[in-house]
């Protein structure tokens, strides 16, 4: 990180555990995304604060960058974060913590959960892109407590298991000499803390539901069964912690005259045998105007008119698909007496064998049904 830590926070380099910490707290509900929708800039210094904070709250962290400064030992990046932890806790998992390390990590107020919510949308709505208001009831930070958990005028205490590390060890003896396993607290439940008196209105937790609706944009050309993903949306951590992501699952409802396949839309173009074989010129509402369809006489069922660029917006790329009409020649299940005499004159003119007109009893029978 490029900023001094304790410049980002706003402490000095003096500062106690508890200061660091309350800075921590009061940072990153200024610059929490939820509470910045329009600065698209919050989220990068939400990010920044809680990475200061990370580094500072632990003490052998803190200890290390206040002797190497950002880049460590020198070599470019903490000697600690280049194996997913503090030079200490490698020993003590090879050695039993005969390697006099940290003996521990302190990682904060764990992060929220994720949530996942289900948005109905109109067929137009997914081709052309929305906005989508959607309200839920989640976890948020409690404004009588400031997020710690504890009453008003008191404050949380260091939990006397753990000693604040969030993790209790124990060592047992193998053949490859002490192993060390680590497990959360159970008196703390792994946040390092207790709370001897609770804030009346969050009991402890720091957090409290809410009903918040959120303005989902929903992009043009998203499909059934799509999710979006917004980072920092979901409920907010215990006691301060940050918040887990939102998912919203996307549900389309399907259009009485197209289908999609992809980014294209399809459509079925009825014609009686004379309109496919004299040919005609047919309005045909697409998604977004009305379009002449031009028949040619002869044409054929299933003959498809691919109209491009009327289709579906790409969600990841430029442009649109096509609107492929394909044409289904309507044979009448019916005849008028008039209407069949013209059929066979029209087959006797082709030279073609149709089956001889109906008699009898038969015949009339049917005539009776129709």
């Amino acid at each position: 990180m490029a900023d001094d830590l304790y410049d980002v926070l706003g402490v000095s380099r003096s500062a106690t555990a508890e200061e660091i910490k309350k800075a921590y707290r009061r940072l990153a509900r200024q610059h929490h995304p939820d509470a910045n929708p329009d600065d698209p800039g919050a989220e990068a210094r939400f990010k920044q604060v809680a990475q200061a904070y990370e580094t500072l709250s632990d003490p052998a962290r803190r200890q290390r960058y206040d002797t190497y400064g950002t880049t460590g030992n020198g070599g470019g990046q903490d000697v600690g974060d280049a194996f997913g932890g503090g030079l200490g806790d490698i020993f003590d998992a090879f050695f039993g913590g005969g390697g006099g390390g940290s003996g521990g990590r302190r990682g904060g107020p764990p992060r929220g959960g994720d949530m996942e919510m289900v948005v109905d949308l109109t067929f137009e709505q997914a081709v052309f892109g929305t906005n989508a208001p959607v309200t839920a009831t989640v976890p948020q930070p409690c404004d009588t407590c400031e997020a710690t958990g504890a009453a008003p005028g008191t404050h949380p205490d260091t939990c006397p298991t753990c000693d604040g590390a969030g993790q209790v060890r124990q060592i047992r003896q193998s053949m490859l000499g002490q192993m060390v396993t680590a497990r959360p607290c159970p008196q703390c439940g792994g946040l390092g803390q207790i709370i001897p008196s609770p804030c009346p209105d969050c009991g402890g937790e720091g957090r409290r539901p809410i009903e918040r609706t959120y303005p989902v944009d929903i992009p043009p050309g998203v499909a059934d069964g799509n999710t979006l993903r917004l980072p920092g949306y979901g409920p907010a951590g215990p006691r301060g912690g940050p918040a887990g992501d939102l998912y919203v699952h996307l549900r389309v409802a399907p259009h009485p005259v197209f289908t999609r396949d992809g980014d294209d839309l399809h459509h079925d173009l009825h014609v009686s045998p004379s309109q496919a074989a004299l040919g005609v010129t047919i309005s045909l509402e697409t998604l977004d105007d009305a379009v002449e369809i031009i028949v040619p006489h002869g044409t054929q069922p299933g003959h498809v008119f691919r109209l491009r660029g009327l289709g579906v917006p790409r969600v990841r790329g430029r442009g649109r698909g096509d609107l492929l009409v394909s044409v289904v020649v309507d044979v009448p299940e019916k005849l008028s007496g008039e209407q069949e005499d013209l059929y066979r004159q029209l087959a006797a003119l082709g030279g073609e064998d149709v089956a001889p007109p109906e008699t009898g009893l038969l015949s009339k029978l049917r005539s009776a049904f129709k």
